[in-house]
């Protein structure tokens, strides 16, 4: 399983390196940059708000059935034309949902437009993310690494068009934004489900509510956790859009979102460890083959790897913002350093929240594989409570920035609950060698920062480089990155 593991990480990494920076950095920060920070934040608070129900049209179906597929081959044909139905079902519930709340918390003409289309693109990648769980079930792992970036592929091609040809005059809306990602969302999903087919046979919709009660009941679990989770990771720009309302809201919640793009770009490739992890856990805890030393080596991985990148974007986060956002048209010189240095502090924050998102994608998919599902749930739900106290005590005071705070203390709570529980409960042993040089990574990279900071150099790049390089080096030199280790699993297991 380490061996699967270890070269579909590497496949479906190179996949999204080649793809996700491009997208992030190119395609979605440009559409930044032309459409200005208040419009982006109408879309980005539209888009949050959309979100934050998205487990209406799951109800924790996706993750029940990568689980449930991993263990149960067979159960492919049988359960997929009823669950299909059961997903058509959930999207006209989704809609109804979004648009009651959305109408009474004030969304109106141009809101309610705009959230018809992010709905519908919220129900293809749901329909998406449910044909790629049982192509991940079976374990076909490159199929699926495939898949995950084909819409973004798509709408790379599309926006870039619209941006960069001047076909029309220069002029992009953000409305276009949400057409291209129909567009490509449409067509990703259409590929997935002949890739479903060929497995499953033919596709014929089945009314069966017996059949839908049985996998509900059985998938709500996974619906709460979801639905939790969902609160108090995406309902940040929503709430500050809403505390401190009008066009002020919305620009600092566009000014969130120029710190979040980073933070989703890292949490979008920790997301790959869990979309690999739980059909290997599940099925080698149904065999009741020890998991230890996966947790290791995928928790090394990734704790090292966001530690790395942590502690080099707070040396550097306001030459990133910098880089990334230039001066809109009528924006003065300060009204520009403060939105900079606003979304730099803010950078800092969520860059370590996600070393905690990034732990909780490996023992909460643990605890997931093993069922702990209340468990789960009751952790999430203190992360959720705790998330929104902070945030209604500090956005009224530090705006976007009391946000950062809020959501890097939900998060890591959350993520030490998850990681101690599933090390008792699995009985999961670390090494005191493994924390110590962990710890000695921290202080050796803060060194390292601060040492470059007192030199001078003609380009900040260079000693960001010096960082981070430096931090590789130590992660290889001390073993938290084993590459004999790799290179022994790849070849002999």
């Amino acid at each position: 399983m380490q061996k699967k593991f270890l070269k579909n990480l590497a496949l479906i990494i190179f996949l999204n390196l080649l793809v996700k920076p491009f997208w992030i950095l190119g395609v979605d920060r440009a559409v930044q940059n032309t459409v200005g920070p208040e419009e982006y934040g109408f879309y980005f608070t539209v888009f949050n708000f959309s979100f934050l129900f998205f487990i209406f049209l799951d109800l924790g179906i996706t993750n029940f059935n990568n689980r449930n597929i991993a263990q149960n081959n067979h159960l492919l044909k049988k359960h997929f034309p009823g669950i299909a139905t059961i997903k058509l079902l959930l999207g006209i519930f989704y809609a109804i949902i979004i648009f009651a709340v959305g109408i009474i918390i004030g969304y109106r003409g141009r809101e309610l437009y705009l959230l018809a289309w992010v709905g519908f693109n919220q129900f293809l990648l749901s329909f998406v993310l449910y044909l790629r769980s049982n192509i991940s079930g079976l374990l076909l792992f490159k199929t699926d690494s495939f898949i995950s970036v084909l819409d973004r592929v798509l709408m790379i091609i599309i926006c870039s068009i619209l941006l960069w040809t001047g076909i029309f005059g220069g002029r992009f809306e953000i409305e276009w934004f949400v057409y291209a990602q129909t567009a490509a969302y449409t067509v990703t999903a259409l590929v997935a489900l002949i890739v479903v087919l060929r497995k499953s046979g033919k596709l014929t919709l089945n009314w069966s509510l017996p059949f839908f009660i049985l996998i509900i009941k059985k998938s709500l679990p996974f619906a709460l956790l979801v639905l939790l989770m969902s609160f108090y990771n995406r309902n940040d720009p929503v709430l500050i859009e809403r505390i401190l309302g009008g066009s002020f809201g919305k620009q600092q919640s566009g000014i969130y979102a120029q710190a979040f793009r980073l933070l989703d770009a890292g949490q979008n490739f920790a997301y790959l460890f869990s979309v690999l992890l739980l059909p290997l856990f599940s099925k080698m805890i149904k065999e009741s083959q020890p998991v230890q030393h996966l947790v290791k080596l995928s928790f090394s991985m990734i704790i090292t790897g966001t530690l790395i990148l942590a502690i080099t974007s707070l040396f550097y986060g306001n030459e990133l913002m910098m880089l990334m956002y230039t001066p809109f048209t009528g924006e003065t010189d300060a009204q520009y350093l403060y939105r900079i240095g606003l979304s730099a502090d803010i950078f800092h924050l969520l860059m370590f929240s996600l070393v905690a998102v990034s732990t909780s994608y490996i023992f909460g998919t643990l605890l997931t594989a093993n069922n702990n599902l209340k468990l789960l749930n009751i952790i999430a739900f203190g992360g959720l409570i705790t998330n929104l106290l902070l945030n209604f005590i500090l956005i009224p005071r530090f705006y976007a920035l009391g946000s950062g705070i809020a959501s890097l203390s939900a998060q890591t709570l959350a993520a030490s609950l998850q990681m101690i529980f599933a090390i008792r409960i699995l009985k999961i042993r670390f090494h005191t060698k493994f924390i110590v040089s962990l710890l000695l990574l921290i202080v050796f990279m803060l060194f390292t920062g601060l040492g470059m900071s007192y030199l001078n150099f003609s380009t900040w790049v260079i000693p960001a480089m010096i960082v981070l390089f430096s931090g590789m080096v130590f992660a290889i030199v001390f073993r938290l990155w084993n590459l004999g280790e790799f290179y022994a699993i790849l070849k002999n297991r």
